[in-house]
């Protein structure tokens, strides 16, 4: 099992305290030791020398993104998409006529490769840096760097009776309702109509929202589905139809959050995931395992980066939303981890869970605050429960931390170096704001 993010200091300092008693029993039986991460020591980095055994230099990764030397701009460290290379024009559309081209920018061989060659059976799962997925004699569902159906990292919508017109941004769209009788109507902005040569919007799922006369729940109503969430609630997985205007469509996944209903109503959506029963680019090799995960256990998200830290961030969602959007998400990590430990008689079950980094990048500032019931405290106890449950032979944990919100990483590291109290040499900093809060 793989934790991305699980700082090493933390885990000794909560095994003294007795707070992992699992993993302290890991450690008494086995082995304990603090290994060298790469340089830079982010996830995508660390993660591909971990499946790949060599360094940055040779497995190619350096980062998320990686500049296109043809465009002067960024892309996916991981993969290179490109639209089909045939494409039949009749008028104003442009029919593609071979699937879209992926190619892989990591290098280097993934240990598992080696392992089914030598008739060791593999399950990789959701170990970063794997999209797209590549062929070999065991099964794997892509992780980190999936992107979701409009091709980025994670763009959520939020529909809102507060605009008053949309509002794009590089991680989001905000949509306002547009009020028709008894229903509030909106829309979920989907991937671009690239069957359109003249289009200058994306496809879109319309839906429509009728809230309770109570003000405490709405019925959402889209693609033939009608919905109930509660305030303060996810919906299950929605399937959405993105038509393109020739009898195809392009499907995907989404979880509805009610933030509020009165006095204004607020809908929050997840990026588009990419369906795992019908999917627009390769996320599982081979194809029908992603497509089995979900008739096993139900939908599932499919995003890499699919815990919206950007939507806490940005203050779209709240604490409490973020942390039970990453507990969905870890439990149907669960799922499919122990199916495939239970069906794995002999051979090797790889797989990350990536609550210990969203959750620390998020809630770092606490660090200094924290009682009983904190996000940190509820990861603890679910890192607890994999490990009593699994008896794994190795975890590991690449990449170090660092609070997204910008406040611990520079308050600490000017108190390192003894340089708090000497504020005159950084004149004109707004001192407060780096002071976590609460203090």
């Amino acid at each position: 099992m793989g934790f991305d993010g699980m700082d090493p200091e933390l885990t000794e300092r909560f095994i003294k305290e007795g707070k992992l008693p699992n993993l302290a029993r890991l450690r008494e039986n086995g082995t304990f030791h603090t290994l060298a991460t790469t340089i830079p020591p982010i996830s995508p980095v660390a993660w591909s020398s971990f499946l790949t055994g060599v360094n940055p230099g040779k497995h190619n990764i350096y980062d998320f993104l990686t500049p296109d030397r043809q465009r002067y701009l960024p892309e996916l460290s991981s993969a290179r998409i490109r639209g089909s290379k045939h494409v039949l024009k009749i008028g104003r559309y442009a029919i593609p006529l071979t699937r879209p081209r992926i190619k892989p920018l990591r290098k280097g061989v993934p240990f598992w490769h080696y392992l089914a060659k030598a008739g060791v059976f593999c399950s990789a799962i959701r170990v970063p840096i794997t999209f797209p997925p590549e062929k070999f004699s065991g099964v794997l569902l892509s992780g980190m760097c999936v992107p979701d159906i409009q091709g980025t990292q994670g763009t959520f919508s939020f529909h809102t009776t507060c605009a008053t017109s949309r509002e794009t941004a590089t991680n989001r769209v905000v949509v306002p309702f547009e009020k028709r009788a008894a229903f509030f109507h909106s829309y979920v902005p989907g991937p671009p109509d690239m069957l359109r040569s003249d289009s200058t919007t994306e496809l879109r799922a319309p839906f429509r929202v009728k809230p309770s006369e109570t003000k405490n729940k709405v019925d959402i109503h889209v693609g033939g589905q009608r919905i109930t969430v509660a305030v303060g609630a996810y919906s299950e997985w929605v399937e959405l139809q993105f038509g393109t205007g020739l009898g195809s469509s392009v499907k995907g996944i989404c979880r509805f959050y009610l933030k509020s209903v009165a006095p204004d109503l607020e809908l929050y959506a997840t990026p588009v995931n990419i369906h795992p029963m019908h999917p627009a680019l390769p996320i599982s090799h081979p194809l029908t395992y992603a497509i089995y995960l979900a008739k096993l256990n139900g939908l599932y998200a499919t995003l890499g980066l699919a815990e919206d830290t950007w939507a806490l961030n940005d203050g779209y969602l709240d604490e409490k939303a973020f942390l039970e959007q990453c507990y969905l998400i870890h439990q149907e990590r669960e799922l499919m981890f122990f199916d495939a430990l239970e069906k794995t008689n002999l051979g090797v079950c790889v797989c990350v869970f990536d609550i210990t980094d969203r959750v620390q990048h998020m809630c770092w500032r606490q660090f200094d605050h924290e009682p009983s019931e904190t996000p940190r405290a509820s990861n603890r106890s679910r890192i607890q429960g994999l490990r009593a449950r699994s008896e794994p032979e190795y975890l590991a944990a690449p990449a170090g931390l660092f609070d997204v919100k910008g406040r611990y990483g520079i308050r600490r590291l000017v108190s390192r170096c003894g340089l708090e109290q000497d504020r005159s040499l950084f004149s004109g900093i707004e001192w407060h704001l780096l002071e976590p809060e609460g203090s």
